[in-house]
C-alpha cells in the first residue's frame, strides 16, 4: 500500500476535509488531500446524499478521528459533558481538548496525535515533573508538560518541534525553549477548539 493511500489518507477523503492525521505531511503538497480531495475507491464521485442521521454519524466518526479515540471513550466524554453545566458540545470539545496527546501536539512536541499517544505510553512525556503513561489524561491550568532528558526523547522532540515552526501554539497555551516545557495556562474554550466539527449534530445524535 503506497503512502498517499494509506489508511489516514483514505480518512480525510472519506470525510471531504483535512484531519490533520499525517501531521507536517498535512501541510506540505505531498497530502493524499490535495492531490485527490475527493473520496476513496472508483465510486467516490458518485456519492449520493447523506440522511440526516448520516450526517450526525459522519460529525461524530470525523470528532473521533480527529483526536483517535474509540468508541467506549467517546462515550464516558459525552456522558461527562451532559452532566456538566453548560453547552453540551461545547463541553465534549474542551474535555477531548484538554488530553495529554492533543496538547503535546498542539505544543508542537509531537508531529501528530498519534505520535504524541506513542511518546506518553512509552514514557517519554513528564506533566508537573511526574512521568505519565495515559494518552487522555487531562491537563489543567497551571500544569506543566515537559519530555523526559534523555537522547531519544530528544531527538523525537527536536524533530517534531522542526516540522511545527511556523504553525502558532493556542492561546491557552505556552512554550519556553530553555528548559523546553509547555505550560497550561487556562482551560481552553470553544473557540479554541480546531476540530473541524458541527458538534451540535454530534449531540442530537448522542441525546436519542
Amino acid at each position: 500500500m503506497g503512502r498517499e493511500t494509506g489508511p489516514k489518507c483514505r480518512q480525510c477523503r472519506r470525510e471531504g476535509m483535512k484531519l490533520m492525521l499525517k501531521g507536517p505531511r498535512c501541510e506540505t503538497a505531498k497530502c493524499a488531500f490535495n492531490r485527490r480531495d475527493y473520496p476513496p475507491g472508483m465510486h467516490g464521485w458518485h456519492r449520493g446524499k447523506f440522511s440526516a442521521y448520516g450526517i450526525q454519524l459522519r460529525e461524530k466518526q470525523k470528532l473521533k478521528r480527529f483526536y483517535g479515540i474509540l468508541e467506549r471513550q467517546f462515550r464516558h466524554y459525552f456522558e461527562q459533558a451532559d452532566r456538566e453545566k453548560g453547552n453540551t458540545g461545547a463541553n465534549l470539545l474542551i474535555a477531548l481538548e484538554r488530553r495529554l496527546d492533543n496538547v503535546l501536539h498542539q505544543l508542537g512536541m509531537a508531529a501528530s496525535r498519534q505520535q504524541a499517544r506513542q511518546m506518553i505510553t512509552h514514557g517519554h512525556v513528564e506533566v508537573n515533573g511526574r512521568p505519565i503513561t495515559a494518552p487522555s489524561h487531562p491537563v489543567g491550568p497551571g500544569d506543566v508538560i515537559a519530555p523526559r532528558r534523555n537522547e531519544a526523547t530528544s531527538r523525537l522532540v527536536a524533530k517534531a518541534r522542526e516540522a511545527a515552526k511556523g504553525r502558532p501554539v493556542p492561546a491557552w497555551l505556552e512554550v519556553t525553549e530553555e528548559p523546553l516545557q509547555g505550560r497550561v495556562l487556562n482551560l481552553p474554550s470553544r473557540e479554541d477548539v480546531s476540530a473541524p466539527v458541527r458538534e451540535q449534530l454530534i449531540v442530537e445524535l448522542c441525546s436519542k
